[in-house]
């Protein structure tokens, strides 16, 4: 479904290129000071070593979510820029402690593997050469007259052109599900680039009825390329706006409005022109900046409030012939399938015990009935009286876009004795804050901190997720809980990632004070299909996340496959059968009876 980005103007919806990443020098200072060069120096050569091999593989690997075709003029990769000094500054804080630092390049290169994307292996030098969804096609392979309950369905998709040529190259984005209507039942299907034009998708069989399959050509090759590009040379498409105020003559008082965006290498306020032609505001602890033009007769203190500007356009006319081809279903084999009970009476229910550190696997899933059913861990359906008993006691604070606003709005709406204090602030950024005095919960949300899409709020009311968290105490009482997504889709990945490992930083030290802290992680949802906020986009940031946290001690609570399958029209707020799973999950995570 396409969301209009005028919808999107009403979400609540950087970085200063000196911030070091992983400061080699006091790597070896800190080490020298301690005394351990001597037992250390086998992991420094380590270290270096790898470092070595990361350069070597920046020039291999792009970015991107996965695929196997090389790019001819790759961009560097952020950390060997860091590693080279570029972005060096003594002063600025680390964002990896140095014990971190040799399994985190270790892991860092395969996520570079994991977030390539394949792209065409010739120029495109007409629109016709792109993937057709009218003449791409789906075949089910080797279909049976019968299924068990936990067999395995696989599925080959075959790209073709606009002149139905078939493709010989990957790196189209398609997403498949198995469904059935009447029982309103789905289930996420795993699709793989053979990189030769063909698809292999897999689907698990994981309901006793009948079924069908369903593919969608999100985004052709060609569109990703398009997307690709202007992430990285066009950031400043979304812009905002900055409001300052001040005292003026004869008592009167001066505004004005002037536009603003992130401070991320040559991304940002690129076209704003010259030098000195901005105030800067540094964040000491995060290293990130944010900058706005200069006013014309008011100091840069003056600054007072943050809003959503507008949207760019600067697509060629090509780029827009290459996007229209977007959210399309493909025609397929629509036989149906038909699934019985195993003969050992399996079922699909999963008895871990929800913990933190748990693999989302593919399928996460299904729904039946609009109920999912979880395969990452033993999760409950809560009322309204054992949601109560589950927070209770609970300080919960939750941080980020309006995708987990929906979730403090459906705790106020859920728990009768929770009530939403005003705070008069701009709802769409909060804080809000809700108070059961009865069960001693007290529930808040906050906007993460800019870039945000959002209506005209108290810049000071934005905060950094990863300075919330570390103005907190924990214990076993809290329960903290955030996510970022939509508001990052048009910048850089290396400024995401920035973001994402100083919120880490902030959670391990969180942990180290506090273990008995519940931490949850929201990824992102599906929705837009645009030059502003595609799913091939979030689909990044979601593996860059998942990278970041896999050892953390944290729970994911992955949506992403929840919003994908079900039947309701795909949107960036989901609806509240949806949203009533999540918190399912959600309070199983937290109350893991």
């Amino acid at each position: 479904m396409h969301v209009s980005h005028s919808e999107c103007v009403r979400l609540e919806s950087s970085v200063s290129h000196d911030q070091n990443w992983i400061d080699v020098e006091s790597v070896l200072r800190h080490r020298t000071e301690k005394g351990k060069v001597h037992r250390k120096r086998s992991h420094v050569w380590r270290f270096f070593w790898g470092l070595c091999l990361l350069v070597i593989m920046s020039c291999l690997v792009i970015w991107s979510y996965t695929g196997n075709e090389r790019n001819k003029h790759p961009p560097h990769s952020f950390l060997s820029l860091h590693f080279a000094g570029k972005y060096t500054n003594s002063t600025s804080p680390s964002v990896l402690s140095s014990e971190e630092s040799s399994s985190f390049l270790d892991d860092y290169s395969r996520l570079q593997q994991d977030v390539y994307w394949a792209g065409p292996d010739r120029a495109i030098t007409n629109v016709s050469m792109s993937t057709s969804p009218g003449h791409t096609k789906f075949i089910i392979q080797n279909l049976k007259e019968s299924y068990q309950i936990g067999e395995e369905l696989y599925v080959t998709v075959h790209a073709k052109d606009f002149d139905n040529k078939s493709k010989r190259y990957g790196g189209d984005f398609f997403q498949a599900k198995l469904f059935w209507s009447k029982t309103k039942a789905s289930v996420f299907g795993e699709v793989v680039d053979l990189l030769n034009g063909s698809y292999s998708v897999r689907f698990l069989l994981p309901w006793v009825g009948k079924a069908q399959v369903a593919v969608r050509l999100i985004h052709s090759s060609e569109a990703v390329q398009v997307l690709k590009h202007h992430r990285e040379t066009d950031s400043d498409r979304v812009f905002f706006n900055g409001y300052y105020e001040g005292p003026g003559p004869n008592k009167t008082r001066l505004s004005e409005k002037v536009m603003c965006n992130v401070k991320w290498d040559n991304n940002g306020l690129e076209h704003v022109g010259i030098e000195d032609c901005c105030c800067e505001y540094n964040d000491p602890r995060t290293g990130e900046t944010w900058h706005c033009q200069r006013p014309k007769s008011l100091p840069c203190s003056a600054l007072v409030y943050h809003s959503m500007g507008g949207y760019r356009n600067r697509l060629t006319n090509k780029e827009k012939m290459l996007m229209k081809q977007t959210n399309k279903g493909i025609n397929g084999d629509k036989r149906i399938i038909n699934i019985f009970h195993s003969e050992g009476n399996e079922t699909n229910e999963v008895t871990e015990k929800c913990h933190p550190g748990l693999h989302t696997p593919v399928p996460a899933g299904f729904y039946l009935n609009d109920v999912w059913t979880s395969f990452v861990c033993s999760t409950h359906h809560f009322t309204t009286q054992t949601t109560t008993e589950c927070l209770k006691d609970k300080h919960i604070y939750m941080m980020g876009d309006s995708t987990m606003r929906q979730w403090f709005e459906f705790f106020v709406k859920a728990i009768p004795t929770l009530k939403q204090m005003n705070l008069h602030v701009q709802y769409s950024s909060g804080p809000l804050i809700a108070v059961d005095v009865d069960n001693n919960i007290d529930l808040h949300w906050r906007a993460h901190g800019l870039p945000l899409r959002t209506l005209k709020t108290a810049f000071a009311d934005l905060h950094y997720i990863s300075n919330e968290i570390d103005d907190l105490a924990g214990g076993p009482h809290t329960v903290i809980m955030f996510n970022l997504g939509p508001h990052f889709t048009t910048y850089p990945l290396d400024f995401f990632t920035h973001r994402v490992l100083r919120i880490r930083k902030a959670v391990l030290a969180l942990l180290q004070r506090a273990p008995d802290t519940t931490v949850i992680i929201k990824t992102v949802n599906t929705g837009y299909k645009d030059i502003f906020g595609s799913d091939w986009y979030s689909l990044q940031l979601d593996k860059i996340l998942h990278w970041a946290f896999q050892d953390v001690g944290v729970y994911i609570l992955d949506v992403w496959q929840m919003t994908a399958c079900h039947y309701s029209k795909e949107n960036i707020h989901p609806g509240p059968i949806i949203i009533k799973n999540e918190i399912d999950i959600l309070l199983s995570f937290i109350c893991p009876y």
